[in-house]
């Protein structure tokens, strides 16, 4: 079984009790599915879930080279000098990226209000950026977009593979049957 779902801000990512915060068992009553990889606490978005253990560890692991797609508001105009960074793989310190695929794009028109909103400064613009990684290292994103000196406001997991959140309200999920067209691959 393979579940997609549409994790809201704020839901932790994990279905044992956690204290004044929701988690996925607020959301999903199906036993014995676990996450396949994580969405930070304050990250939006998609989130697969399996019963199948070798699924789940082939969707997790950053030498599977599964393209995870990601829509990233960040504060300020980035520049092609930032976006170039991104391409090319940045230095976090502890680690150097893979190189990104990484564009700016218009705010997306099927996004759903986030609740709280992120706040508003009059005077610091936003812009967004879709970015497409084939790692996921811990706040990779956030400290990726951090570096090159655009910090992320919202981040937004819009695709796994060719398995997309597309018609997934905030807090809904859907079966992905074994006849998906991805069937096979991710």
């Amino acid at each position: 079984m393979l579940i997609a779902f549409n994790k809201p801000f704020g839901v932790a990512c994990k279905f044992s009790p956690e204290p004044a915060r929701k988690t996925l068992a607020d959301y999903i009553d199906v036993r014995d599915v676990y996450p396949a990889g994580r969405l930070d606490t304050d990250s939006e978005g998609l989130l697969l879930l399996t019963d199948d253990g070798v699924l789940q560890a082939r969707i997790a692991e950053p030498k599977q080279q599964i393209a995870k797609v990601y829509w990233a508001q960040v504060e300020g105009i980035p520049t092609s000098a930032a976006l170039d960074q991104l391409h090319k793989g940045v230095n976090l310190g502890d680690f150097t990226t893979q190189p990104a695929d990484a564009s700016l794009i218009a705010e997306p028109q099927r996004l759903w209000p986030r609740d709280p909103p992120i706040r508003y400064r009059a005077k610091i613009p936003t812009a967004w950026i879709e970015l497409s990684i084939r790692e996921g290292k811990n706040r990779q994103v956030r400290r990726m977009t951090a570096k090159v000196g655009f910090p992320t406001l919202r981040l937004i997991r819009t695709a796994i593979g060719r398995v997309g959140v597309d018609g997934l309200a905030p807090g809904a999920w859907r079966e992905i049957g074994p006849h998906a067209p991805w069937s096979g691959r991710l």
